[in-house]
C-alpha cells in the first residue's frame, strides 16, 4: 500500500501568518498557485487560499497591505501525516471535499503538500471517485 510520502509534493512555499494579504496574492500569482500553507516557524497553523483572500478580505474591503494573512486564513484542521495511506487520504479528502492537504510529521511540521493532480498518475479510479465528492456542492452557509 503506498504512502502519502511516496507521491506528496516536498518542496512547499510557505507564508508566515503576519505576512500582508498582498505578499500572500503576489506570491501566489509569483507560483501560479491558489494555496499558501501558513507557517508559524516551522509548525503549520492554516492554509490561506485565493479564495479566502477574495471573500474575507476583498469582498469585506479590508486593505491588502495591512491586513495580516492569519486574519483571512483556514486553520487547519484537516493534515494528513506522511506515514498515511494514499487510501487514507483520498478518503479525507473526500470527506473534508477539499483539493489538497497540508502533510505533516509528528511534531506538526510541514514536510509537504498532496493535492488531487499529485495522485491522479497513480491512484486514478480512487482519485476520480474523490474528485466527485470533492466537486458535490456543499449546502449554502447559515446567515
Amino acid at each position: 500500500m503506498a504512502t502519502i510520502s511516496e507521491v506528496m509534493t516536498r518542496v512547499v512555499e510557505t507564508i508566515a501568518p503576519e505576512a500582508s494579504v498582498l505578499d500572500a496574492a503576489r506570491l501566489m500569482s509569483e507560483l501560479d498557485i491558489g494555496a499558501l500553507p501558513v507557517c508559524d516557524g516551522e509548525a503549520l497553523v492554516g492554509m490561506v487560499t485565493d479564495r479566502d483572500i477574495t471573500l474575507r478580505a476583498t469582498a469585506t474591503g479590508r486593505s491588502p497591505q495591512s491586513t495580516a494573512v492569519a486574519e483571512v486564513m483556514t486553520e487547519v484542521s484537516t493534515c494528513c501525516n506522511e506515514s498515511d495511506s494514499v487510501d487514507e487520504v483520498l478518503k479525507k479528502m473526500g470527506e473534508e471535499q477539499i483539493r489538497r492537504i497540508p502533510v505533516v510529521n509528528a511534531s506538526r511540521h510541514l514536510v509537504g503538500i498532496v493535492s488531487l493532480g499529485d495522485l491522479a498518475t497513480d491512484q486514478s479510479a480512487p482519485t476520480d471517485r474523490t474528485l466527485m465528492e470533492v466537486s458535490q456542492q456543499s449546502p449554502p452557509a447559515q446567515r
